[in-house]
């Protein structure tokens, strides 16, 4: 795990269903997806910057809405940070990190 890495929350919006794919695509390749239009994902600075690079690809910016809400130092986020009524997803663990 990199000391650097934050977990951040990414949630978006967006109405046409191709672009929606596509985001998901992309999504799937950074993190884990928690909800249908919910992420969590693990990064370092420079992988955060690939990804919005990516994502400002895949968007309309005057249509669709991406969410990133940074949850803090991967190091110091503990499990109760989610509280989820029903049935959860998996995250990747706290030791893996996807480069």
């Amino acid at each position: 795990m990199r000391s650097d890495a934050h977990r951040y929350l990414v949630a978006y919006d967006v109405p046409c269903d191709r672009r929606r794919t596509r985001l998901a695509k992309v999504l799937s390749a950074y993190g884990d997806r928690i909800q249908y239009s919910v992420f969590v994902v693990d990064a370092a600075r420079s992988k955060l910057v690939r990804l919005r690079d990516e994502v400002r690809g895949v968007i309309e910016q005057d249509e669709d809405s991406v969410l990133l809400c940074d949850l803090g130092l991967l190091a110091a986020v503990d499990g109760g940070i989610f509280s989820i009524i029903g049935r959860g997803r998996p995250l990747t663990g706290l030791d893996a990190l996807i480069v």
